[in-house]
């Protein structure tokens, strides 16, 4: 008794497709399982929006070793996040999504807290939301790495990124701030992961784009970054027209991108 093929579009390409991935572009199509950390893939999505894993790559044999090798980090650095928030329980984290007027000692280097006998004081985060948890992190990133603080930046980013790790369902804002704040740590896979999963629900979203163009040109993809700037600039008449609470938010970004494209 033989079984019909089911034949679905390409989430990502929309060439046909009858298996878990993509023959044309390998992209997860339905029920495609990540080799790296066994999440179930978003549709379309290339790369894992979990681990960065590329999608459709051919797990190692002793397949219990690797998954426990690829978890192991990640559990870990969980771990480490809730005893430091423990540990720091009590100590007020304050501001607000504006950049807070002074925070010496949180955004202090490694160098010259070295020099003091002090670490980079970590915000007291346990009384949030996980969402206000991930919001807190992602200003406090941006801002150092807008001030060039980059050991602050590679003390805070691991936070951050294990508390994105740690949400439900994520939507374009969340897997957009997810995303930053891998690109500035500079895990290239895993910001273009969050762009593909953006993209692959609305391939015209302007965070999308965006992300997508910026994690291009981390990995030194000039054509793909290229690519995504002409995308967002024939996109974003009839983007910004739907006047998305993300786009206001990320106002700047958008912005920036933008003339970045014009130039290109």
């Amino acid at each position: 008794m033989s079984t019909a093929t089911t034949v679905r579009p390409c989430p990502n390409c929309s060439a046909p497709a009858t298996g878990r991935y993509c023959s044309e572009c390998g992209a997860a199509v339905a029920d495609a399982i990540c080799t790296g950390c066994r999440s179930l893939l978003t549709p379309g999505a290339r790369f894992c929006h979990r681990c960065g894993t590329a999608v459709g790559t051919r797990p190692f044999i002793a397949a219990p070793q690797r998954i426990a090798a690829s978890v192991l980090p990640w559990g870990i650095g969980a771990i480490a996040l809730l005893g430091l928030v423990a540990f720091l329980a009590g100590q007020r984290f304050g501001g607000s999504r504006e950049p807070a007027a002074a925070t010496p000692v949180a955004d202090a280097p490694f160098a010259s807290a070295a020099q003091d006998g002090n670490a980079p004081r970590a915000p007291d985060i346990s009384n949030l939301s996980p969402r206000e948890r991930a919001d807190r992190l992602f200003d406090r990133v941006m801002r150092l790495s807008s001030e060039g603080k980059t050991d602050s930046v590679k003390f805070f980013a691991p936070m951050a990124l294990s508390v994105y790790q740690s949400l439900g369902p994520l939507d374009a804002d969340l897997r957009y701030d997810f995303g930053r704040v891998a690109e500035v740590a500079g895990a290239a896979e895993i910001a273009r992961a969050q762009a593909d999963s953006i993209l692959a629900t609305d391939s015209t979203h302007l965070l999308g784009l965006v992300l997508g163009a910026r994690a291009a040109q981390l990995r030194g993809d000039s054509a793909a970054a290229r690519t995504f700037s002409r995308r967002l600039l024939a996109a974003e008449p009839s983007e910004s027209a739907k006047k998305l609470p993300e786009y206001e938010r990320h106002q700047g970004d958008i912005l920036e991108a933008l003339a970045e494209a014009r130039r290109r």
